[in-house]
């Protein structure tokens, strides 16, 4: 193999779905890509119709792979100042109404060939693998690394039986990234402990909003009035995101906080009910619905309040600081990487939280250093991502060769004890994973093993019963 190495990124989500596993894997890409001593792959799912319509927004639908490539493209290419340089591919894919999600199907490491693959980037490594049946990613790849977005852990413990749930849930995430990862980053404390796991932040900012914090840097250098509103709050409108604590705090400061006027956009399941407590309250809180927080409207407040202790990294409070802003968030694992800048402002009770707010509109921001405004990049993310991952990014690892076992050296029979437990766990999970009644028991969306005639069609793809049909005629 060249010693130019490949990187294969995996997502469980694509755009137009404006969620965290769309975007920060395609940005990774661009970047991981830009120098160009890298080749890079973006493999994102592709959905039936009937499935598009389901998940993506404002009627955004695609007939074909490259219809929905086209439009990844000209999103990325619209948000960074260099032409991006990686491939993308389609693995086929189902939405799971029942969890909000995007599930493979089929064997989806089949997208990279043989012959190119080195470096395998899971994003949501236990998403992808909870009911993998297919080739072992460790044996296609010399490489594989998982990043955790999702604190799924605390999703499911709201649900009914919850704990139970996630009793079984934990055991499942940390036997599929074992036996299929050779390095877990968690993008904060707030996800789940796994095996062989470092905790690092490989996020970085869409570079529209470091150009915002310029602007404002800029305006403030030269005496003009860079801020003109107050404080605001955007997310997706849920009450687990931050929007139950927020109205809390307000509804019971609402004496200390009289003179404090709140905007909340967002859109969601519990907008209605959002807007009806917001009403209830004697201090000035207007909700609006979602919009891009690149959107011009948002340069002009100064403070921005998230009380949301349910992310794993805040993608808005990394998007504020870059803006230049005031950020007020809780003391919590979430926001360890964002107590490096000044202007985070982290609370530890209910009345710090009053008093930093209040202070908050009273100062003006600390501008960034550049190597604040650095650390916010995509090329620091990037950096920091390849010395987590531990890549070395021009040597390939070398692969396991098989050696008699009594050759070996007694600390590599130990190693080789450990490599014949895990075989034998993967074997067991290939084998729950591949009947049809386990899987559906464990949650999969029916039918999902191989995929259909339809996303067979759409994606070129032979269906199972012709490769069968093929192997028996050429055995």
């Amino acid at each position: 193999m060249s010693t130019r190495r490949h990187f294969a990124i995996f997502t469980t989500a694509s755009l137009p779905w404006m969620t965290g596993t769309a975007i920060n894997p395609l940005f990774r890409a661009a970047y991981l890509a830009k120098e160009g001593d890298k080749d890079v792959t973006l493999v994102i799912p592709w959905l039936c119709l009937r499935d598009q319509e389901l998940v993506y927004p404002n009627k955004s639908l695609f007939d074909l792979p490259l219809e929905h490539e086209s439009y990844v493209r000209h999103w990325i290419q619209e948000r960074v100042d260099f032409m991006p340089s990686f491939s993308i591919k389609f693995y086929p894919g189902k939405f799971s109404k029942e969890m909000r999600s995007i599930l493979p199907v089929g064997d989806i490491t089949e997208c990279i060939p043989d012959e190119v693959a080195d470096i395998a980037v899971l994003e949501e490594p236990e998403h992808l693998n909870w009911y993998h049946h297919g080739r072992r990613w460790k044996n296609k790849f010399r490489r594989v690394i998982g990043i955790v977005h999702t604190n799924y852990l605390a999703y499911v413990r709201g649900e009914k039986n919850g704990q139970v749930i996630a009793c079984f849930l934990k055991y499942a995430n940390t036997w599929v990234t074992r036996i299929y990862c050779h390095k877990i980053i968690r993008l904060s404390g707030a996800t789940q402990d796994l095996p062989r796991s470092v905790i690092c932040n490989v996020h970085g900012v869409n570079p529209k909003f470091l150009e915002v914090g310029k602007l404002k840097l800029r305006q403030l250098q030269s005496g003009e009035k860079a801020f003109t509103k107050g404080a605001y709050y955007i997310g997706k409108m849920v009450w687990g995101k931050g929007y139950r604590e927020l109205l809390d705090l307000l509804s019971k400061y609402q004496s200390k906080l009289a003179d404090l006027e709140v905007d909340l956009y967002g859109t969601g399941e519990d907008s209605d009910e959002v807007c009806e407590s917001a009403k209830c309250l004697s201090l000035s809180v207007n909700v609006y619905p979602g919009r891009d927080h690149a959107d011009p409207l948002f340069h002009e407040y100064k403070v921005f309040i998230n009380p949301s202790t349910t992310d794993v990294v805040c993608t808005t409070t990394a998007e504020a600081l870059a803006m230049g802003k005031i950020v007020i968030c809780a003391n919590h694992p979430s926001n360890e990487f964002f107590k490096q800048f000044p202007n985070c402002r982290i609370y530890n009770n209910e009345e710090e939280f009053v008093q930093l707010t209040l202070n908050a509109l009273l100062e003006l921001p600390d501008p960034l250093t550049d190597m604040q405004r650095y650390q916010l990049s995509w090329e620091a993310a990037t950096e920091r991502f390849i010395e987590a991952a531990d890549i070395n990014p021009h040597a390939p690892e070398s692969r396991t060769h098989q050696t008699s076992r009594s050759s070996l050296p007694a600390f590599l029979r130990t190693r080789r004890l450990k490599q014949n437990l895990e075989d034998a766990s993967v074997y067991l999970h290939q084998a729950l994973s591949g009947l049809e009644v386990t899987r559906r028991a464990l949650g999969a969306v029916p039918k999902t093993l191989q995929p259909d005639e339809g996303l067979c069609k759409d994606l070129g793809l032979v269906p199972a019963e012709r490769r069968k049909m093929k192997f028996k005629l050429t055995a």
